[in-house]
């Protein structure tokens, strides 16, 4: 990207000054499992942290998610989702503007079926997939240009790996070849986690500049696909027709870094947790806006 194209896609757009919440974003999250409840409170509260005006939380009787969302996250709301196919009319209900899958995903035959009913839908919103539903999509990432809205995948090497059928190199120029790659082949754009993250739709690539070791920690990932939940649905909204879902990817990308640098510079690499990233995530942003 060019500088000018670079510096506004870091920036999200401000809200209106008489803006409600469904025009700061309603993002849907449907994450986590009965082993892994918090990937979807860190999903959820990142959201919340990132701006999204209302963030609602699937749940069903499989998980604990219930019981810990408002314990966890108190602002968000819950919906009821028991059987895959369920999914399509309860989003049709809440009418998010983004959508993020994935996170916490066991590799079930729920999960699979979760991300199957979802990729043939006319789900007019962007979709954040990680974690679990990239799993679930076996290797075979074409499946995804038949949605029409816009997608973005958010895979650490491994799972490039697995969806591409090849390894990735640790240069940066394998890994930026693999996340082309891998976004021409599913119609997306995708990021490319790990130190200098890659963010690319096929053509424009985005190489990070913020982040740190300390980041190297479990839920870091969740954390990163609620903020880009939260920017996505920028997109969505009708408010703000210059922001486009490679912008959200490249600034919740950038956020997430930055918010890791702030939690390692005061605790130190070793101690940064996930949640320390949402905590440090307000500091980010206005730095940013400054």
């Amino acid at each position: 990207m060019a500088a000018r194209e670079e510096q506004r896609s870091l920036v999200p757009p401000k809200l209106a000054a008489d803006a409600h919440k469904g025009q700061a974003g309603r993002v849907a999250v449907v994450c986590g499992s009965r082993w892994m409840p918090g990937a979807a409170l860190l999903v959820a509260r990142a959201a919340q942290r990132a701006g999204a005006g209302l963030v609602s939380v699937a749940c069903s009787s499989a998980d604990r998610l219930a019981e810990l969302v408002p314990l966890a996250a108190p602002e968000a709301v819950l919906f009821e989702l028991e059987q895959p196919h369920e999914l399509v009319f309860k989003l049709a209900e809440l009418e998010p503007h983004a959508l993020v899958v994935g996170c916490g995903f066991a590799p079930t035959e729920r999960a699979q079926a979760l991300v199957q009913t979802l990729i043939p839908s006319t789900l007019p919103c962007p979709l954040v997939l990680d974690a679990g539903a990239l799993n679930a999509l076996n290797g075979a990432p074409e499946r995804l240009t038949a949605r029409r809205a816009p997608t973005i995948l958010t895979p650490h090497p491994g799972e490039a790996a697995r969806l591409l059928g090849r390894e990735i190199g640790r240069g940066d120029d394998e890994r930026q070849s693999a996340a082309r790659e891998l976004a021409r082949r599913s119609g997306s754009i995708v990021c490319l986690k790990g130190a200098r993250t890659v963010v690319t739709d096929g053509s424009r690539v985005f190489v990070n500049d913020t982040g740190n070791a300390g980041m190297a920690t479990a839920g870091a990932g969740d954390v990163l696909a609620g903020i880009l939940g939260a920017y996505a649905a920028l997109c969505a909204t009708g408010e703000h027709a210059d922001w486009t879902a490679l912008d959200a990817a490249c600034a919740a990308v950038r956020a997430h870094g930055l918010a890791g640098d702030f939690a390692a510079a005061h605790l130190g690499q070793r101690a940064v947790t996930a949640s320390d990233l949402i905590q440090w995530l307000a500091q980010a942003q206005r730095r940013f806006e400054a």
